[in-house]
């Protein structure tokens, strides 16, 4: 077993090459820097919700999507409601009663069957 390890050094030693002369590099300090951690905007939770709207209501949404489609900024529904939402946020009291006044109150629940249930 010497003898192998033997060969391997001397192999080793004809096999490495002269060494060569260390560059001379001149080293330019950088300044470090903390990294800049930029803060996560909160995620808005969603909430999930339905409600009933008069069909002329509706028809109005759908006309508004389509105005805002020809702006060149199309929008869902929601975002509709969104903006309408802040619309009514940035008015002063007096604009917002008359503007809540002007909406006609709907009965509350879904309608009820026009089919009459039996039982046997």
């Amino acid at each position: 077993m010497n003898a192998k390890v033997a060969t391997k050094t001397t192999a080793a030693k004809k096999s490495s090459k002269p060494a060569t002369p260390a560059r001379k590099t001149t080293a330019v300090a950088k300044p470090v820097t903390a990294p800049v951690v930029v803060a996560a905007k909160p995620k808005n939770k969603l909430v999930r919700d339905s409600f009933t709207i008069p069909k002329t209501e509706y028809a109005l949404l759908e006309a508004l999507k389509v105005r805002c489609a020809k702006l060149a900024r199309p929008v869902k529904k929601s975002e509709l409601l969104r903006a309408g939402i802040g619309a009514l946020n940035g008015m002063s009291d007096k604009a917002l009663l008359a503007a809540v006044n002007a909406v006609p109150s709907l009965k509350t629940g879904r309608p009820t069957s026009t089919k009459a249930v039996t039982l046997e």
